[in-house]
């Protein structure tokens, strides 16, 4: 009797397919993308190399194949632009001036006629590198929320989509180069491992590390495809959602965009550590970062049976900013939607803080202009040179308060 219980029990073993269960590292990926032993991960350093060997390493674990040239790697060399408006030389030789990039892809093959692409990129500033806002003594810039936090999404999105959603293909890719001038997305889709066309739309994630208390996540691109609007609002239970529709910014997903491809780009907002050192692990908001996975992985269902989108071109709401010679010395807060514009941070030994700005107040009006949004606070800010002097309003907490801000040289 004892054999034949036994038998039962392994042949009802062997007949029963055990359930997947996703897994959840987003805060360790966080921590080991964003420790001090990477040194920042400015691209073409052994940093940079040492967190491209950990993402294909736990590429390898979920059991994603190798999309890359040369198994999960896609390498590429560039000499960087010395002219903002030339275009980037790939696959130079070797030489003082090159360097090495290295995209890292992995793939899940549901045989399907079209892939979606789930990029992030996980390159940072190393101790400095230019973009840098910080002015203290050298100082690893390790970048937990940019981008350590949109790398360790992906991935938890790649865990997520192993047994689910079979309708598309799936592409995950850490792009390298983005702080240089999204170099690794340029090279990808200009040299792609995919066959042409394939593509369906891509999700980017780039600073979404740091989900406020009123929940705002801001999602870009949602004008590139007429399904997008729809299904990011039916698949919203948890946020505060600030919609862009353009598909260019300043991150990966143009560079898919610009090759008619629908995108849509994810964003939690700058803040005061942003490109300095300060910007840790221990400061990122880890269950506003499974929130917005999950997120993420509604819009993906939704959209699973609807077969390829349709692409629509934007407005290219870059080419319409003003240029300016001077700055308050702020950080923006780009998440605000009502009346002004919300400084999230302000810089040391510059007009705002001399001036007694603080974080929160909301600048209404800068010398004679009204400021009611973003673009009209650019607007105004472009007027002025430096050593010149005006007036701006701020409300704050109720009250109006008006300052002196002089222009520095």
């Amino acid at each position: 009797m004892k054999r034949i219980s036994l038998l039962v029990f392994f042949i009802s073993l062997v007949g029963c397919k055990q359930e997947y269960t996703p897994e959840n590292k987003i805060k360790e990926d966080v921590k080991i993308l964003a420790d001090n032993s990477l040194e920042g991960r400015q691209t073409g350093t052994e940093g940079e190399k040492k967190a491209a060997d950990y993402i294909a390493e736990r590429f390898k674990d979920m059991g994603l194949e190798g999309k890359g040239t040369e198994g999960y790697f896609q390498d590429f060399s560039f000499k960087p632009k010395t002219d903002p408006h030339q275009e980037v030389q790939y696959d130079v030789k070797d030489g003082d001036s090159t360097i090495s990039g290295r995209n890292v892809l992995g793939y899940i093959n549901n045989n399907a006629n079209k892939t979606v692409v789930i990029g992030a990129h996980y390159d940072h500033l190393g101790y400095g590198a230019e973009g840098s806002l910080y002015r203290g003594e050298k100082a690893i810039h390790n970048g937990a929320d940019d981008n350590a936090s949109g790398v360790a999404v992906m991935l938890n999105l790649a865990s997520k989509l192993k047994e689910a959603n079979k309708g598309n293909n799936y592409l995950f890719m850490a792009f390298s180069g983005e702080e240089m001038g999204l170099l690794g997305s340029n090279y990808f889709v200009k040299n792609s491992t995919l066959k042409d066309g394939e593509i369906n739309y891509m999700l980017n994630m780039d600073m979404v590390g740091r989900l406020k208390a009123d929940s705002t996540l801001a999602v870009y691109g949602v004008g590139t495809s007429p399904f997008f609007k729809q299904v990011i609002n039916a698949s919203n239970n948890s946020f505060k959602i600030v919609e862009n529709e353009s598909g260019v910014g300043p991150s990966d997903h143009t560079s898919f965009y610009l090759n008619d491809i629908p995108v849509l780009h994810f964003f939690t907002g700058q803040h005061e550590d942003y490109h300095k050192p300060g910007d840790d692990s221990e400061k990122l908001n880890y269950k506003g970062m499974e929130a917005i996975s999950s997120y993420i992985f509604d819009i993906i269902t939704d959209l699973d049976d609807n077969g390829e989108l349709a692409f629509r071109k934007t407005k290219n709401e870059s080419e319409e900013v003003p240029r300016f010679k001077v700055g308050l010395g702020v950080i923006p807060d780009y998440l605000y939607d009502g009346k002004g514009m919300r400084i999230d941070g302000v810089s040391e030994d510059k007009p705002a803080i001399k001036a007694g700005l603080q974080k929160g107040d909301i600048v209404v009006k800068l010398g004679d202009s009204t400021i009611v949004d973003m673009m009209s606070y650019m607007r105004a800010l472009s007027v002025f040179e430096e050593g010149q002097k005006t007036k701006v309003t701020v409300e704050r907490e109720g009250k109006t308060i008006e300052a002196d801000i002089e222009f520095q040289p």
